[in-house]
């Protein structure tokens, strides 16, 4: 019989450690972006999330655990008995890829120590390593005086479709953690909403340039990589020549990477900026917001583009707390608001659409900011603003008994210092009444989720799955 309180959770997790990156591989190599132009009534957000998940309960069925199904939304693994139910929540829909890979995102590699995939740290990894600490656990022949759900959606990267679906159907979880942030907790998540502004095409009038096309942005809770643009000079003493030289300085003075072409009076162009969650909108590179300012400096044809190009260029570019809007406010223990610009679009036909992804703590509220964008939108004639739907902030206090055994199994596993931790970034976790997020990212990791080139680091999976195993045990005894 295994003495769990003596067992080397880690040795046990690197023994298996083949059968662990056996599963994760197959999962990597499917494409499961949401894709809208392939969704239909069995597929809703395309056929790639509904395979991913469908795949990660076959793994589970073949190693003899009982599954269901939730139609094309979501699965669950299931094990334990009794009366509490402990939640685990994951993912397997991944963000678009957008550009600047070195490798196949689909096609998982090893290089340096490091697994290199989309989805390697959000959110497969994470979530097959819970299964498999789950796994490992009933094959050493543990216990369970609780049931325990493992639950893995498809939408949680654009509606969370899934879960309304799976809680419309299934039971609310007493209590869990979802594996797809950092360690050592986050017990805390600040709100989420996006205003959705609208910019009419507008009024004709005399301009340099005629605004035809403008695109930047892949999903609200990314920074903008990348983003082009294509104008049509109207005015005949237009310097194409110095329009170019004068783009050339902002790439250089600004350290970006773009081009720009004139070819029978069109001028295209693109900008290449850096992506990263849009919880943390300061650590990336707004390629979108940058060629807005720098096109900003010019004359339109229609205002709406001016406005359009002028709100981005010149009003949130640059702006992380929405101070820019007026809707910035600090909470003592979640921190500031955090404001991303996430999707740009203008079309003479269709006006401009605006998505900025707002992530608040408590002490404000969507009504509140609402108000406060309209006041800063009154200098603009063309431009219309509505609120999203919104997460409210979620709190678990850091004194709950959920959160002090966790951090005791961090700290006893890694010698860190244990501390609560809030974010901008929205879990699953959020659902439950008393859930948290939990790794599988460690204090020292480097965060590439949502980025180009995303990867988690093979020591920081093996890590993670010991320390879901001693948790996982602990929180079922």
């Amino acid at each position: 019989m295994t003495d769990f309180e003596a067992v080397n959770w880690l040795e046990e997790v690197t023994k298996r450690q083949d059968e662990l990156l056996a599963d994760l591989f197959h999962l990597l190599r499917i494409d499961s972006v949401r894709n809208d132009e392939k969704a239909d009534a069995d597929n809703p957000v395309g056929p790639g999330p509904r395979k991913a998940m469908e795949e990660f309960l076959k793994l589970a069925e073949r190693d003899g655990f009982q599954t269901e199904q939730f139609g094309p939304w979501a699965g669950r693994v299931e094990i334990g008995e009794g009366d509490e139910l402990f939640g685990i929540l994951g993912h397997m829909d991944v963000v678009p890829v957008g550009t600047g890979w070195d490798t196949d995102p689909f096609e998982p590699e090893i290089i340096d120590g490091k697994i290199f995939a989309r989805g390697s740290s959000d959110d497969k990894g994470p979530t097959v390593a819970a299964y498999f600490a789950l796994k490992l656990l009933r094959d050493m022949g543990a216990t369970f005086n609780k049931r325990i759900h493992l639950i893995v959606g498809t939408d949680e990267e654009s509606g969370w479709q899934c879960m309304d679906y799976y809680f419309d159907h299934a039971e609310m979880p007493d209590f869990g953690f979802s594996p797809d942030a950092t360690f050592p907790i986050i017990n805390g998540e600040k709100g989420n909403v996006s205003a959705e502004l609208t910019v009419q095409a507008g009024t004709q009038q005399e301009g340099d340039l005629a605004l035809e096309h403008f695109a930047a942005g892949l999903r609200p809770n990314m920074v903008p990589q990348d983003a082009q643009a294509e104008l049509t000079i109207e005015a005949a003493g237009f310097d194409g020549g110095a329009f170019l030289r004068a783009y050339n300085t902002y790439l250089d003075n600004h350290d970006l990477q773009g081009e720009a072409s004139i070819q029978d009076g069109t001028i295209s162009m693109d900008l290449v900026g850096k992506s990263a969650h849009g919880s943390t909108p300061e650590k990336g590179v707004n390629a979108g917001t940058h060629l807005a300012r720098f096109l900003a400096g010019f004359t339109y044809t229609a205002n709406g583009a001016d406005e359009f190009l002028r709100f981005l260029g010149e009003i949130v570019h640059g702006n992380f707390d929405g101070a820019s809007l007026g809707v910035d406010h600090e909470d003592a223990v979640m921190g500031e608001v955090s404001m991303n610009v996430g999707i740009m679009e203008f079309a003479p036909a269709k006006g401009g659409h605006i998505d900025i992804n707002f992530r608040y703590p408590k002490g404000t509220n969507p009504d509140q900011m609402l108000e406060h964008i309209q006041d800063r939108l009154l200098q603009f004639s063309q431009i219309e603003v509505t609120m999203g739907e919104f997460k409210k902030p979620h709190y678990v206090p850091a004194d709950d008994p959920l959160v002090a055994t966790l951090l005791e199994v961090y700290h006893k596993q890694t010698g860190l210092e244990p501390h609560e931790q809030v974010i901008g970034g929205g879990t699953y976790a959020r659902l439950m009444p008393r859930g948290v997020a939990y790794g599988a990212l460690f204090p020292d990791s480097t965060d590439t989720m949502h980025q180009a080139n995303e990867f988690l680091a093979l020591d920081d999976l093996l890590r993670a799955t010991a320390i879901y195993a001693e948790a996982i045990y602990r929180l079922s005894r």
